[in-house]
């Protein structure tokens, strides 16, 4: 709880970031959930789809706000990001910024699972940031580029469909083409992730720990409860490569 603690009290935002920086934050969110919309609405796109467009779009920038600005800016602009979450959701059903998001096949909890992924995000940035440091940058690739794959490759190429543990007897679906997406795009992230994220060393154990983070992330996100991939896919390829990177 002191980390915890004292990682709240060293990121939260100064009051000229929440000025300057947190306009900007908040636009660019909008935007990116504004996008999603329009191709939902406009262009007709599945939800599969542009749900994974909005995700890619805020775990990449995630990214680099974490290489370029530090673990502050991530914090601005995650809660501006849960500001245009929240507006979303209580604008609810027929909303472009809403059906962006919200699933038809978890009716009659599309809000639930709207906001379950939103926390999910939420508790997996914080622990990956507190108890790994600058590996969370992993979790953060591996979450936006593997997962944000997984789903529209499913719903695109998806044949063998398997089930997926809920909590709340909603029936919900992956599929093994999607869950292989998951494997070659989180390898691809870690591997990405080397490039980017100054404290990796891409030695020779690197060609170990690529591989087999995208390996227990496949499988991670396999086997989480429907909603909650978000923070286990932060949380163990940050952790794995901490220990063997």
């Amino acid at each position: 709880m002191t980390a915890l603690f004292h990682f709240f009290v060293e990121n939260f935002p100064r009051p000229v970031e929440w000025a300057v920086d947190g306009p900007l934050c908040l636009g660019w969110a909008l935007c990116c959930l504004a996008l999603a919309g329009y191709l939902k609405q406009r262009k007709k796109l599945r939800t599969g789809y542009t749900r994974k467009t909005f995700h890619f779009l805020i775990f990449g920038t995630a990214v680099a706000l974490q290489i370029l600005g530090g673990t502050r800016l991530v914090c601005l602009f995650g809660s501006m990001t849960s500001l245009v979450i929240f507006y979303a959701v209580w604008r609810g059903s027929g909303h472009p910024l809403y059906e962006a998001m919200a699933r038809p096949t978890d009716a009659p909890h599309r809000s639930r699972y709207v906001l379950i992924p939103y926390f999910a995000t939420l508790v997996g940035g914080v622990l990956a940031n507190v108890l790994f440091g600058p590996t969370a940058a992993v979790g953060y690739l591996v979450t936006g580029v593997g997962d944000a794959v997984g789903e529209p490759f499913g719903v695109r190429f998806g044949r063998h469909p398997y089930r997926v543990l809920t909590l709340d007897g909603v029936k919900a679906t992956r599929t093994l083409e999607g869950s292989l997406a998951v494997f070659v795009f989180s390898t691809l992230a870690v591997a990405l992730a080397y490039a980017l994220v100054p404290d990796l060393d891409f030695g020779p154990r690197a060609f170990f720990v690529i591989p087999f983070t995208g390996l227990m992330a496949t499988l991670c996100e396999a086997i989480s409860p429907h909603g909650w991939d978000n923070a286990t896919l932060q949380l163990i390829p940050s952790g794995l490569v901490l220990v063997f990177g």
